[in-house]
C-alpha cells in the first residue's frame, strides 16, 4: 500500500492538469467556508427584525396582557425600550390596579374606588394614575406629613418630626455647577447630618470642575419614588431651592488646616479647597429646618430660604413700640456631629433710642449678668471628609439661629459656618483669668456678635456676651412700621 501511494503521488506530480484541478477544488472549498459567516449574520439580523415585526404585529390587547404580569418597577423601566412599549406601559388601567393595591394596604377600597375603576379610569389624562401611584408610594400626601409637622418642639420652637418626615419621603439634595460655557455637572450628596434645627449636607466627590471656570451653583431637593428599578431610571421630583454666584466677592472664612481651607459663598453654601492645588475638595450646605420639607418639595429660586413669602405681622396702631419687644431666640452651635452649645432666650426687646446704624439690637446675654453665661461643651472644631481623606478644622463650627416675633412666628432664621477668633485685650480682666474670643455672623438681614472667655487651666469656653442685631428695614417691612 505504501508503494502504491508513493506511485500515485509521483503521477500527480508528473501531470500538471491534476495539480491544477486539485488546487481549484481547494479554493472553492475555502471560498465556500468564507461565505458561511456572512450568511449566518444576515440570518440573525433578519430573525431579529422578524421578532420586532412580530411584536408590532401583535394586537395591543395581547401586549397589554403580557405587560400586566410585570411589577411596577419593571413596567416603568420597559417604557424606555421603544415608542410602542412607552405608549402601552402608560395604560391608566394597569397603573390604577397598582394604585388600588397600594391604597388598600393602608385603607380598604371604598365604593367610590370601584366606581372609578368601572367608569372613569380611562377618562383621566394619560399617565395620571401612574403619577398618582408614584405619589402614593412616595408618601407625598400633603395632609399626612403636614400633620406630623404640626407638633412643635417646645425648646427649639421648630417642628419636632422634620428629620422623620424627610427620611420617610426619601428626600435628598443635589448640586449643579455651571461653567462659563454653560456646561453643567450634577453631583448627588455623599451624606447628611441632622440636628434639632438644621441639616448639614456634604458632597465629597473625587473630581470637580476647576473652580476658576465655574459661574454658579444650584441646590435642588430631590424626592425619589421607592421603585424596584435601577437608580438612574428611578422616577422622582426635583425642586429648585437656591442659586449662588461663585465668581465675585465672598466673605472668606479665615480658617484652614494643613490640607484644606474654606470659603463661604452665601445662602448656607461652603466650599472646601485643597491647600496646594486650589481645587474643590468638598461642599457643605446648611439647611435650616424652618419650612425645609416644603422648600425641598415645592420651592423656587425666587423664594426666600428661611421666610415664607407674603408673611407679615398684623398691623397694630395701639402699641407705639410695636415690633421692638416680645422677641424670642434659640441659638445652637454645632460641629455637624454633636451640639457644642444650645439655649433658648425669651422676652428680648429694644428701646427706640437704642436703634443705631440701621440695626435693632437685642441683648441676649449681658456680660454684667453672670447667671446667664453659657458653657460650651467640648472644643470648637468642624470635621470634614472626602472620598479619599478626612480631617478637622479647629476654631470653626456651625451656628443655627431662630428668632421669633411676638406672635411666635419665625422671623429670622440662620444656619451658616462661623469662626472663633482671638480678641486683643486692651484692658486687663481678671474674670475667669482667661483669654477672650469672639464669634461673628452677618448677612443682609442682621448680624450676631458673641463674646467668649476661656478658663486658664481648662479648655472650657463660656459665652459671656451675646447680641443679635436685626435690620431695621426688615422690622419695618414685617411689622409695617417706620423706625
Amino acid at each position: 500500500m505504501s508503494s502504491q501511494c508513493v506511485k500515485t503521488q509521483k503521477q500527480d506530480a508528473e501531470n500538471p492538469s491534476i495539480i491544477k484541478s486539485k488546487s481549484m477544488s481547494r479554493q472553492k472549498q475555502t471560498k465556500t467556508a468564507v461565505r458561511h459567516p456572512p450568511v449566518y449574520r444576515m440570518a440573525s439580523k433578519r430573525g431579529l427584525k422578524a421578532c420586532e415585526n412580530s411584536l408590532e404585529r401583535m394586537p395591543p390587547e395581547i401586549i397589554l396582557k403580557i405587560l400586566s404580569y410585570l411589577d411596577a418597577g419593571s413596567l416603568f423601566c420597559i417604557s424606555f425600550v421603544n415608542k410602542l412599549l412607552h405608549e402601552l406601559s402608560n395604560s391608566n388601567s394597569m397603573w390604577y390596579q397598582f394604585y388600588i393595591h397600594e391604597h388598600t394596604k393602608k385603607k380598604k377600597a371604598n365604593q367610590e374606588d370601584h366606581m372609578m375603576h368601572e367608569v372613569g379610569v380611562q377618562e383621566r389624562p394619560k399617565g395620571y394614575w401612574r403619577n398618582t401611584f408614584f405619589k402614593e408610594i412616595a408618601g407625598l400626601n400633603v395632609n399626612k406629613w403636614r400633620k406630623k409637622l404640626q407638633r412643635i418642639d417646645p425648646y427649639s420652637g421648630l417642628p419636632h418630626h422634620t428629620e422623620e418626615v424627610l427620611r420617610s419621603l426619601c428626600i435628598t439634595w443635589e448640586i449643579t455647577v455651571t461653567d462659563g460655557r454653560g456646561r453643567r455637572s450634577t453631583f448627588e450628596q455623599s451624606h447628611a447630618s441632622f440636628s434639632s434645627t438644621a441639616v448639614f449636607v456634604f458632597w465629597g466627590a473625587v473630581s470637580w470642575p476647576p473652580f476658576n471656570q465655574l459661574t454658579s451653583l444650584e441646590l435642588r431637593g430631590v424626592s425619589r419614588v421607592p421603585l424596584d428599578c435601577p437608580a438612574p431610571y428611578r422616577p422622582g421630583w426635583k425642586s429648585d431651592m437656591s442659586k449662588v454666584k461663585l465668581q465675585g466677592e465672598h466673605s472668606e472664612l479665615c480658617v484652614a488646616d494643613k490640607i484644606v481651607k474654606m470659603l463661604y459663598v452665601g445662602q448656607g453654601v461652603t466650599l472646601g479647597f485643597w491647600q496646594d492645588q486650589c481645587g474643590i475638595a468638598f461642599v457643605i450646605v446648611n439647611l435650616h429646618n424652618h419650612r425645609l420639607v416644603e422648600r425641598s418639595l415645592h420651592a423656587s429660586i425666587s423664594a426666600s430660604p428661611c421666610t415664607a413669602t407674603g408673611v407679615s405681622a398684623l398691623f397694630d396702631d395701639v402699641d407705639p413700640e410695636y415690633g421692638l419687644h416680645g422677641y424670642s431666640a434659640y441659638i445652637e452651635l454645632h460641629n455637624t456631629a454633636r451640639v457644642i452649645m444650645s439655649d433658648r432666650f425669651s422676652q428680648l426687646f429694644c428701646r427706640r433710642d437704642q436703634i443705631s446704624d440701621g440695626y435693632l439690637p437685642l441683648e441676649v446675654i449681658s456680660e454684667n449678668n453672670r447667671s446667664l453665661n453659657t458653657q460650651l461643651v467640648g472644643d470648637v472644631s468642624l470635621p470634614w471628609k472626602t472620598e479619599a481623606l478626612h480631617g478637622t478644622i479647629k476654631d470653626c463650627c456651625m451656628i443655627n439661629l431662630t428668632v421669633w416675633d411676638e406672635a411666635k412666628q419665625p422671623f429670622w432664621c440662620v444656619s451658616a459656618p462661623v469662626v472663633m477668633t482671638k480678641v486683643n485685650q486692651d484692658t486687663v480682666s481678671y474674670d475667669f483669668g482667661a483669654e477672650r474670643f469672639s464669634i461673628l455672623y452677618q448677612d443682609s438681614e442682621g448680624r450676631v456678635e458673641m463674646r467668649l472667655k476661656q478658663m486658664e487651666y481648662k479648655e472650657q469656653y463660656f459665652v459671656v456676651n451675646l447680641v443679635i442685631y436685626i435690620s431695621v428695614a426688615k422690622v419695618n417691612k414685617h411689622f409695617g412700621r417706620d423706625y
